[in-house]
């Protein structure tokens, strides 16, 4: 079909011309009249599933790939570059971020096109600008102080891991025969057409993470979506390399299968937590009050369904010769305040600490303060060795109900909770409709899965008429009595510098998503609706 069949509306974004080539939205198209059906057609999957978990079905492992769990097979060997990987920093595609991260000394740079990106169309264009610029190591920025930043000439740069949008998010910027692109297509397209052969040419590879899966079939998806550009741009098939995050709860039932899909293409599995819980509610929202979990900040990676969830990844991952990533240390450092900071590291190397001696490849930070914090546990117990892919952890013995041991789960619902869900949520809102997805919010660098468990735990409250430490029975008044006085505050902290200029929109989606009659699958949807 001709170009004319593919439409940008965005507005011009500098430097878009060379993003935006003919040649690249020609490519991008090939890829969406390839794919986009078999993506719908999965999505439609998702929600045929959900609605048998409503009737009332439990999630198991699937009697029809019993033999892809049970016979012998290994995923392709690490390239060079990705067989250390034991500091990985996550953050958005912003060109200030993207220097400080390739210059951390983490040894992967997770280049944030997801939940750390506010998907307005000037992010989307300049994010792969920024990215082009990275992959040819000719990145630099001068702020508007004067300051200057560039890549430092002395030490490696972290190594380019790519997140793209989930499968569930379109992009309305750009029509192909009339309708809105994927938009994971369109981030993985742009970024493997312009650098995938770059990035070859300097030893190195179009590495992905790839995120929001829910089962072995979409990551047959991503397979043949790999194998389908390699062969349009003659490169070899298996150089692309992607680590899933294990992220939804039907995922982790499937994480052997999800690997073997990929396993020409496969480098690990990740093991999250905020996306992970808020999976668990948004699945298990109409099971009544086993299924419902206390204060988020009380849900760590040590209570016994978290700890079988990841004690299974990092047993599948090194069966399988896969990386097993932990997840992330949000912390951001304060030099105001050392006791604080003191806590709060303490808090981290006890959380890497527990990562390492699992099993774990490496983990996730957000700071680059926090690089040599986490490096520090894992050279512990890495020493020379770059992995731990030898220590196949074959003593692990997880079960369907130990997955699902929800009601096991310590912890109280406190009025202090419910408050802070409101609070970091209409804070993470304002800073993403302002075009800001990473945003720092008491001294934590949040994203949108912030939000998201954020408002999916209100409505599980007000479904099951959750009582509080305090007595109160949380209802749709009290919560609205609680985003009423939250917003009251944020008003007057901002003042009138322009802080919280999102502030009514922000309380609206809020109050939308976290008290409508319908759980919504992704706040990013509705929310996607109020950015240009």
């Amino acid at each position: 079909m001709p170009l004319t069949d593919i439409e940008v509306t965005g507005k011009p974004v500098e430097r878009g011309e060379e993003i935006l080539a003919p040649q690249a939205l020609e490519f991008l198209a090939h890829l969406h009249r390839r794919f986009a059906e078999r993506r719908d057609e999965l999505l439609a999957r998702r929600a045929e599933r959900r609605a048998r978990l409503a009737a009332g079905e439990m999630l198991d492992f699937l009697p029809e790939t019993r033999a892809v769990r049970d016979t012998a097979w290994q995923v392709a060997a690490a390239p060079a570059d990705l067989a250390d990987r034991r500091v990985e920093i996550t953050g958005p595609t912003e060109r200030k971020m993207a220097i400080n991260a390739l210059n951390s000394g983490a040894k992967v740079w997770l280049a944030d096109l997801e939940d750390a990106n506010t998907p307005h169309w000037h992010n989307v264009v300049s994010g792969q600008v920024n990215l082009f610029d990275a992959a040819r190591e000719q990145i630099t920025h001068t702020a508007p102080d004067g300051r200057r930043y560039e890549l430092a000439p002395d030490r490696p740069h972290a190594v380019i891991v790519t997140r793209p949008r989930g499968w569930h998010l379109p992009e309305r910027h750009i029509q192909i025969d009339g309708r809105p692109a994927v938009g994971a297509l369109v981030d993985f397209g742009l970024y493997f057409f312009h650098n995938a052969r770059e990035l070859v040419s300097r030893g190195s590879g179009p590495y992905f993470y790839l995120p929001k899966m829910e089962s072995h079939l979409e990551a047959r998806l991503w397979n043949d979506v790999f194998t389908a550009a390699q062969d349009y741009l003659e490169i070899p098939r298996g150089t692309v390399r992607a680590t899933v995050l294990i992220e939804t709860v039907p995922a982790a039932f499937e994480m052997t299968e999800i690997l073997y899909e990929l396993r020409e293409h496969a480098s690990g599995l990740n093991a999250g937590r905020w996306d992970y819980l808020f999976s668990l509610i948004k699945n298990f929202r109409d099971a009544g009050p086993r299924f419902v979990l206390p204060d988020r900040d009380g849900v760590s990676m040590t209570v016994p369904f978290m700890r079988a969830y990841t004690e299974l990844l990092v047993r599948t991952c090194h069966e399988r010769g896969a990386f097993a990533i932990g997840g992330m240390a949000a912390f951001i450092p304060s030099r105001r305040d050392p006791e604080a900071n003191e806590k709060a590291l303490a808090k981290v190397r006890a959380d890497k600490e527990r990562e390492a001696g699992d099993g774990f490849d490496g983990s996730w930070v957000a700071h680059p303060d926090l690089v040599p914090v986490c490096r520090a546990e894992f050279d512990r117990v890495l020493g020379e060795r770059p992995n731990q892919l030898a220590r196949t952890r074959q003593e692990v013995e997880v079960t369907a109900d130990q997955l699902l041991d929800i009601a096991s789960t310590p912890g109280q619902t406190t009025k202090a909770g419910l408050r802070a869900a409101v609070d970091v949520g209409v804070r993470y809102l304002v800073s993403w409709l302002s075009g800001t997805g990473a945003a720092a919010i008491h001294n934590l660098m949040e994203d949108a899965a912030t939000a998201e468990i954020s408002r999916s735990q209100i409505w599980q409250w007000v479904r099951n008429e959750v009582r509080l430490d305090d007595g109160e029975t949380v209802t749709p008044d009290l919560v609205r009595s609680v985003l009423a006085e939250i917003r009251a505050a944020l008003a007057a902290e901002a003042g009138g510098d322009g802080q919280f200029a999102h502030l009514d929109v922000a309380c609206e989606l809020f109050e939308q998503i976290a008290l409508g009659a319908d759980f919504v699958d992704f706040l990013t949807l509705p929310a996607y609706e109020r950015i240009d």
